[in-house]
């Protein structure tokens, strides 16, 4: 436990007053409607939602996440979520526009645009509260489960003290500003967020203990973990921590954030943007921002936990007063934080409020979306008021939070609930992509996909069944085919439940394609046979832009991978790959911005 020095209450409490008076500030305008409370009426400049994605990812639980995976997989261990870089661009470059196109106001909604009938509509009813509610308020466990660690290691609060006190303010601006009370409160938590961790990573290298940044990379605790790539000498850590997210992760798990073809709060943003160009803007500084800028102090901070807190009995024997069920690596991040002055300790603290608060608002507000529009509209009152969606809005945000910090209670580990959420997800990401561009795609699809992939990681994750498949040594599969084995089994269930059920209606994929003008092979038998029948479904003479998207997406990605390690070998000492890898980041620069104008024309 620490001592707060008067100014690291005022930084505090500064903050709090700050953030409160956002909320109170914009409530008024956003109860309006609820196109107000969740969308802020379609309006947001790029680079203000570009930051609320930005902020929204920090979370507490982030940089917990990044240092369990350095202290026990070393930096290269980070693959797991870098890959999802590649879903990232492709969303920026491919479907940012669509989406902004679609015009409608959760991405749920979707479903009843893109599918028909009554199976379209049990998806959309379902998957809000299946998203909702369900992955959601699991979500919102993880990021609260980081701020019980916080809260217990650095200033000695019970459990239930720290959910009272971090859920109290966050529920009430949440519910009182809506959807801009969020993205504003968003503004101001960025610069919290990022001051907080570049300050805390740079204190804390250079403490005596630890000795700078030369000392961390030769002491023998960190010197394996350094890596920026994993050793390849090791075939299991290879396929696990790089081949894996690289090759099958990326475009076949759903996961909050980085959802291939784009969903759930960034979708909101995306929606909640002036125009398609706007979109695209948000999305692309985000995923610069994200994994470009971001994640180098938290690396630093998890390396320099190896020097102090070499191992869990070391990070026990500091603070005995944490529970065992709640002992793991990703205290150490915490553990480090204790060390801080007066004044960096207030700001740090600060930050890692903003986090929390910038992530569970979030969740809140889209949360709450679903369980409005797609389900309470949908289900049980079609009629209801403005005023009547909005005080459900605010209700709904507030069982989400009380559900969520009940679950986190009896929660352990971050790396644990991300491991399950990307299971949980696999298999279903590619129907994310595809249902865009193929026509075949219907609502059976993603209803088989959703089930097969869910009871396939429930029962591995909570049966015997996992053990019997991959236990290392003894299963029947190796441990890292846990995923691919999900993916093959989940892909064979919906293409079978595809080309057995009937394709949507004409009328159905007539009208989806008139609205998005996805384009494509893909479309071409519907295009055609509604020529037949008289009708034009192409609006534009612009050739199929997908081709150049994806070209901007692999230049992008080589932009943001280069600066990304450019840093990191800055960071290391060893300048001649960091210059290498700079001139790597000029040059893809250089032609992305050329991609870009092609791109850009097929919007205008």
């Amino acid at each position: 436990m620490i001592e707060l020095s008067n100014l690291d209450y005022t930084l505090i409490i500064t903050f709090f007053s700050i953030t409160l008076f956002i909320g109170i500030w914009v409530s008024k305008k956003s109860g309006k409607n609820s196109g107000e409370f969740f969308l802020s009426g379609r309006n947001m400049p790029w680079w203000l939602l570009g930051l609320s994605m930005v902020a929204t990812t920090f979370s507490t639980d982030t940089p917990n996440l990044v240092t369990d995976i350095v202290r026990t997989n070393g930096v290269s261990g980070n693959w797991v979520w870098w890959a999802f870089l590649i879903t990232g661009m492709l969303t920026v470059f491919v479907y940012a526009k669509l989406w902004r196109k679609s015009n409608v106001k959760t991405d749920l909604e979707f479903y009843e645009l893109r599918y028909g009938g009554k199976p379209a509509s049990f998806l959309r009813k379902f998957r809000a509260v299946y998203l909702g509610v369900i992955f959601n308020v699991i979500t919102m466990s993880a990021v609260t489960l980081a701020a019980i660690k916080i809260g217990g290691i650095m200033l000695g609060l019970e459990p239930w003290q720290t959910v009272v006190s971090a859920g109290l303010i966050t529920v009430i601006f949440s519910a009182l500003g809506g959807f801009k009370g969020v993205v504003y409160t968003d503004f101001v938590l960025f610069f919290v967020a990022m001051g907080g961790a570049i300050g805390a990573a740079y204190y804390l290298v250079n403490l005596p203990e630890v000795g700078g940044i030369e000392a961390v990379m030769n002491n023998e605790n960190v010197i394996d973990k350094l890596s920026i790539l994993p050793d390849f000498s090791n075939t299991e850590a290879v396929i696990t921590l790089m081949i894996i997210p690289l090759a099958v992760q990326w475009w076949s798990s759903w996961y909050p954030g980085a959802e291939p073809g784009g969903g759930g709060y960034i979708a909101q943003r995306m929606l909640a943007a002036k125009d398609e160009n706007h979109a695209i803007g948000a999305t692309f500084f985000f995923n610069i921002m994200h994994y470009a800028i971001r994640p180098w102090p938290w690396i630093l901070v998890a390396l320099a936990s190896l020097v102090v807190f070499p191992d869990l009995a070391s990070i026990q024997e500091a603070f005995p007063n944490i529970a065992e069920d709640k002992l793991g690596h990703d205290l150490a991040y915490s553990a480090m934080l204790t060390k801080l002055p007066s004044g960096l300790l207030g700001l740090v603290l600060a930050s890692l409020i903003a986090a929390y608060m910038s992530t569970i608002s979030t969740q809140l507000n889209w949360g709450s979306s679903y369980i409005v529009f797609d389900f309470y509209k949908q289900q049980i009152n079609p009629q209801a008021s403005e005023k009547r969606l909005v005080a459900v809005g605010r209700i709904s945000t507030v069982v989400l939070m009380v559900l969520s910090a009940i679950l986190a209670l009896a929660m352990q580990n971050a790396m644990e609930v991300f491991e399950m959420m990307l299971l949980f997800g696999a298999g279903t990401g590619l129907i994310f992509i595809l249902r865009w561009f193929w026509w075949r795609i219907n609502s059976w699809t993603e209803i088989s996909a959703m089930f097969a992939s869910g009871i396939l990681s429930i029962s591995i994750k909570a049966t015997p069944l996992g053990d019997y498949l991959f236990a290392a040594d003894t299963g029947v599969f190796p441990s890292w085919y846990e995923i691919p084995f999900v993916v093959v089994v989940t892909t064979t269930i919906w293409l079978i439940a595809t080309f057995i059920t009937q394709p949507e209606s004409k009328d159905v994929l007539n009208r989806f394609y008139k609205k998005t003008q996805p384009g494509g092979p893909g479309w071409s038998k519907v295009i055609s046979e509604a020529k037949a029948d008289g009708i034009e479904l192409v609006k534009t003479n612009e050739g199929w832009s997908v081709p150049s998207g994806i070209a901007a997406m692999l230049l992008g990605c080589a932009l943001i991978y280069s600066c990304l390690f450019a840093t990191g070998f800055y960071i290391y000492g060893d300048y001649n790959n960091a210059f290498i890898l700079t001139g790597i980041a000029v040059v893809s620069g250089y032609f992305l911005v050329k991609m870009w104008k092609k791109v850009r024309a097929t919007i205008l």
